[in-house]
């Protein structure tokens, strides 16, 4: 029996998860950037734009989650106020100054930054800016389709050629991956459901690499379990000075 349309997306997620999970130098090395930085008082920022800034929801203030977590989420750069407005204003450039306005990202800090296509200039932007002020970059991207298209930055450069350490998603290039009879365009985008398992396989790694070297990481427990409130608090009352959006 021919595979559903469902099972055929199945199947492509399958097999690029298995793709992305193969990448265990990256994964590792970026892992290490992040124990690294824990270990030393440091702070994971993570961002992104579209889509990407997910990414960066999706380790902030989570179960199971690290604490030393800043996000960088401007609301002209996600989805919520204005969806064709956030695709122009990921072009432009001079945003970076912006989304550190609150904080000064240094040698002991770690940049996640996630952009499917990487050719937008507040990516490539934030990436240069991070940096030049020392600290490490982990890039998450398709680097198909970023190899496929120019560069909207000033630079020419694109966000791959910016990170320490670059993980790819395997999408597709435009990232919908399903061809279904009867429709020109794709469905069923991958670069989410793969990003987030990337992203979450790197904090996972460090949590057991700042174990071996006997550091126990702050790590939120779910508000919604019977003991997590409690827990949780503590972090908090130590947090929320540092953290903008706690």
């Amino acid at each position: 029996m021919a595979a559903t349309a469902y099972q055929k997306y199945q199947l492509l997620l399958t097999e690029k998860m298995e793709k992305a999970f193969q990448q265990e130098k990256e994964i590792r090395e970026a892992a290490s950037y992040i124990s690294a930085a824990l270990k030393n008082k440091g702070w994971i920022y993570a961002c992104g734009t579209g889509h990407s800034h997910m990414l960066a929801e999706e380790v902030f203030y989570r179960a199971g989650g690290f604490a030393r977590v800043r996000p960088l989420l401007l609301p002209k750069l996600m989805l919520h106020e204005s969806a064709t407005g956030s695709t122009e204003e990921e072009r432009k450039e001079g945003y970076a100054p912006l989304l550190f306005q609150e904080y000064e990202i240094t040698e002991s800090d770690v940049l996640v930054i996630s952009s499917n296509s990487g050719r937008n200039s507040v990516p490539i932007e934030l990436a240069s800016f991070a940096q030049q002020k020392g600290a490490k970059v982990i890039v998450i991207t398709n680097l198909a389709h970023s190899k496929s298209v120019s560069s909207r930055h000033s630079s020419g450069l694109k966000l791959y050629q910016l990170g320490d350490v670059v993980l790819d998603n395997f999408g597709d290039i435009g990232d919908a991956a399903v061809h279904l009879e009867g429709l020109i365009t794709p469905v069923g985008p991958t670069s989410t459901v793969i990003g987030t398992a990337i992203l979450q396989a790197i904090c996972v790694e460090a949590t057991a690499q700042l174990l071996d070297q006997g550091i126990v990481p702050e790590v939120f427990a779910s508000s919604n379990s019977d003991q997590g409130g409690a827990h949780n608090e503590a972090l908090l009352e130590a947090y929320k000075p540092l953290v903008k959006m706690l």
